[in-house]
């Protein structure tokens, strides 16, 4: 019975990548001058990373909160394809304001600006060094279980492993994402034996102890009361993230797909597929009888061969090594994304110079030799590399949380109608990310040390750089000064102007000399176009919207004091809930009038004409 069930697993899982295989254009198809990847690419490639997570982060989970990590992963998977929504909102908000890629980075200086934006910069190239180490160090370990190797001999097969990606990226995207699928097919296969296996063979006792993980889980968190319940909640998910760890790198590669939709489908297929097969493959593992404690790096091979036998747990550690290589290869892939989003900004171009086939393969050169140095320092130790991996991991995922709560509490849904989540849902996993954070920056001191010393370098040389090469200074240098458009108005005929303050990238004005149309604008989100000739744009430098807007008041208070002047705001559509600082801007305006007496004020809407 076990047999057939095995053979009609495999000839299912064989039958689909067939039929995949025949379809055109299925991973990567050239458009507009250009390679573009399909969301099957690059979900695939993420998938790889959080696949080849169950091969070290369910022992780990397992070490660090005990049987409890069998509700936890699932729990923690819940919560991941929660957050994997607000990653498909930051995609779609970055591709309005014209953003390709980038990420975490690209989100966080449109949102907080250049100088912190470093430290998500240093937040995700620490995640993705520690996730190649963590891999290839994991790779040999799960690959080689049933052989006895010195460490010498681990490091070299580890060095291969690293620097051998490190050729694959060079040949380049197209080639890569081929090589990816066709792994991942074998990958997939063995696992899905592996599920079946598990599932088969599990006992009664088995199933018993998965309950009880949860059972017991709920009445320690009850037990516990409001704080204490929070606080095992935030310990238990730091423990298990290590599981998810590749999630970002959808968002992060957006660059290689023509729009966000595309991101959103590869979120939907890696909820569908790791998000069930992890929690359940590593629930089985934990509750077999096997001692986690012994088998802390091998535990998924020895699971294989406890279920089919030694030649079994042999494909599985052959399958893990594959698997955590291949994952080593996406740390590769979203860091040069990254880089090259930083170095384009700043005009490094020196180290983005592409090869014949589109590569960045200066990045990848010193993508591999940094990861050689971290592997030497820590001597290949999967527990160090674990504990350092996770803070990094959630620094990046609070960053993110944090920037859009910041984007969508300035904006509200009135300029980004497509996609849009709950802010308090957002709310939440901020506080548990960043929960989490501060309990990992407060118990890992090797983790803490690479983060901080890796954010104060990004700050020192960010700080510098941004002086003197930030993008945003063309833009300011085609700014409009106040006294130009008081020198447009002193000179308009009558004694009655109109000043209208219209939003970035709002339509609607005329060329009336008695009329000055004014927009503030954020020079990290570029200079909005002019609407007409008497369109001034002004920009905000370390001052809110409400502050510039009295600031120029004074200025027509005090240059134009024979005029009769209306100042006229739109009328605000965000709801309360949505953009709450729309009531603190409106409570702000409604005190004008005392401060201005001189001025006219009128909040307005002018409705569509009807057709």
């Amino acid at each position: 019975m076990k047999t057939l069930l095995l053979v009609l697993v495999n000839v299912a899982a064989v039958g689909t990548f067939v039929v995949l295989f025949r379809k055109k254009n299925l991973l990567s198809y050239f458009s507009g001058g250009r390679w573009w990847l399909t969301w099957l690419s690059i979900a695939v490639i993420t998938l790889m990373d959080e696949q080849a997570s169950i091969f070290y982060a369910t022992s780990e989970a397992h070490r660090f909160i005990g049987s409890y990590a069998i509700a936890f992963i699932a729990i923690t998977s819940l919560l991941m394809r929660f957050l994997s929504t607000r990653m498909v909102e930051i995609a779609e908000i970055l591709e309005h304001h014209n953003i390709r890629g980038g990420g975490v980075y690209s989100f966080s200086y449109l949102v907080l600006g250049p100088t912190l934006s470093f430290i998500a910069v240093a937040s995700i190239l620490v995640d993705y060094v520690l996730t190649a180490c963590m891999s290839t160090v994991s790779a040999v370990e799960n690959g080689l279980t049933f052989l006895s190797l010195s460490p010498a001999q681990k490091l070299f097969i580890e060095f291969a492993i690293v620097w051998g990606i490190a050729g694959l990226n060079i040949l380049g995207v197209k080639e890569n994402a081929r090589f990816t699928f066709a792994m991942f097919f074998i990958i997939a296969t063995v696992l899905l034996t592996l599920l079946a296996s598990a599932l088969f063979e599990a006992s009664p006792e088995s199933w018993t102890l998965i309950g009880k993980s949860f059972k017991y889980s709920a009445l320690h968190v009850s037990e516990q009361g409001v704080f204490g319940g929070f606080a095992f909640i935030i310990v238990a998910i730091s423990g298990c993230i290590l599981a998810y760890s590749g999630i970002e790198s959808v968002v992060q590669t957006a660059g290689l797909v023509k729009g966000w939709k595309e991101i959103r489908k590869a979120y939907i297929f890696l909820a569908l597929t790791i998000g069930i097969f992890t929690p359940l493959i590593s629930a089985l593992a934990l509750s077999s009888g096997l001692d986690p404690k012994v088998h802390e790096t091998d535990l998924i091979t020895q699971f294989a061969s406890a279920l089919n036998g030694r030649w079994f747990g042999w494909i599985v550690g052959a399958i893990a090594s594959i698997a955590l290589i291949m994952s080593v290869n996406t740390a590769y892939v979203a860091s040069s994304e990254l880089m090259e989003r930083v170095a384009h900004r700043y005009g490094f171009h020196w180290i983005i110079k592409t090869n014949r086939r589109q590569s960045l393969y200066r990045i990848h050169l010193l993508s591999a030799l940094f990861y050689s140095i971290i592997i030497v320092a820590t001597e290949g130790s999967q527990q160090i590399l674990a504990e350092m991996y996770a803070l990094g991991l959630v620094a990046s995922f609070s960053i993110n949380m944090g920037s859009l709560l910041l984007y969508r509490y300035f904006k509200g849904t009135n300029e980004i109608r497509a996609y849009n989540t709950s802010r308090f849902g957002t709310f939440l996993l901020f506080i548990i990310l960043f929960g989490c954070f501060i309990y990992l920056c407060m118990t890992k001191p090797y983790g803490f040390g690479l983060w901080a010393g890796a954010t104060v370098f990004f700050l020192t040389v960010g700080l510098v750089v941004a002086r003197k090469r930030a993008p945003e200074l063309k833009y300011i240098q085609e700014s409009d000064t106040p006294m130009e458009m008081i020198l447009a108005l002193a000179e308009a005929p009558g004694e009655k102007i109109d000043i209208y303050f219209k939003r970035p990238l709002e339509e609607g004005g005329t060329a009336d000399p008695s009329v000055a149309f004014v927009s503030f604008y954020s020079p990290r989100a570029g200079i909005p176009p002019k609407i007409a000739p008497n369109h001034f744009r002004f920009q905000m430098s370390g001052q809110s919207l409400f502050e510039s807007i009295v600031g120029l008041m004074h200025v027509v208070k005090y240059e134009l004091p024979h005029k009769g002047v209306t100042f006229h705001f739109g009328w605000p559509q965000s709801s309360w809930l949505d953009r709450l600082s729309i009531g603190v801007m409106v409570f702000s305006i409604m005190k004008l009038p005392k401060e201005f007496p001189q001025f006219n004020f009128a909040i307005e809407y002018f409705g569509k004409k009807q057709t």
